[in-house]
């Protein structure tokens, strides 16, 4: 096998190339800090620690509360990895369950959870989907000498194929169009 040879393609690079596809197209980081938060808001009020034959229970009164905060953390997280348009709800929620994991679970999980929760809703309230990559002129199937003459930018009216000239009335029929002068705003009545 010399140097110009190339590597065949095996299983696990194209499994961790298609991983790395899937997590790059949503918020996969915030999504995991999420869940991470939310382990510990709920496991820390439950756990025993055993200091010989010393028992020390960390349980507070309101270790319910402890376990549904921990529960939908976990549950938010998750969902930032498979519906990502809810990526600003989940985030929000996410920060205000970390906030009120601090006077519930043990300062927020000993503020682990509590780090953890709010970093991460905080990158899902920030994050952003990527632009799509660029099609090469002529690249598509069928594609002889890139886009047809009547093609516009302007998808608001319409163009003639022959002459671009206009042709009737604005192609929005929402009225919110700013060659009406709406501006946005839908008038009542």
């Amino acid at each position: 096998m010399s140097a110009e040879t190339p590597a065949a393609s095996g299983q696990f690079t194209r499994r961790r190339l298609q991983f790395r596809a899937w997590r790059g197209a949503r918020p996969f980081w915030a999504g995991l800090f999420v869940m991470l938060g939310g382990f510990p808001i709920a496991y820390f009020p439950y756990a025993n620690l055993q200091i010989g034959h010393l028992t020390l229970a960390m349980a507070t009164t309101a270790g319910a509360g402890s376990l549904i905060i921990g529960v939908l953390l976990v549950v938010l997280g998750v969902s930032l990895w498979f519906q990502k348009h809810v990526r600003v709800f989940a985030g929000v929620a996410a920060i205000l369950l970390a906030l009120v994991s601090i006077p519930v679970s043990n300062l927020g999980g000993f503020l682990i959870g509590f780090l953890f929760s709010l970093v991460g809703g905080a990158m899902a309230v920030s994050w952003a989907p990527g632009a799509p990559p660029e099609q090469e002129p002529g690249a598509a199937a069928g594609e002889q000498g890139g886009s047809p003459e009547s093609a516009d930018s302007d998808t608001t009216l319409l163009k003639s194929a022959d002459d671009g000239a206009t042709v009737g009335e604005p192609n929005d029929l929402s009225g919110t169009s700013p060659a009406n002068g709406a501006n946005g705003r839908h008038s009542a009545g």
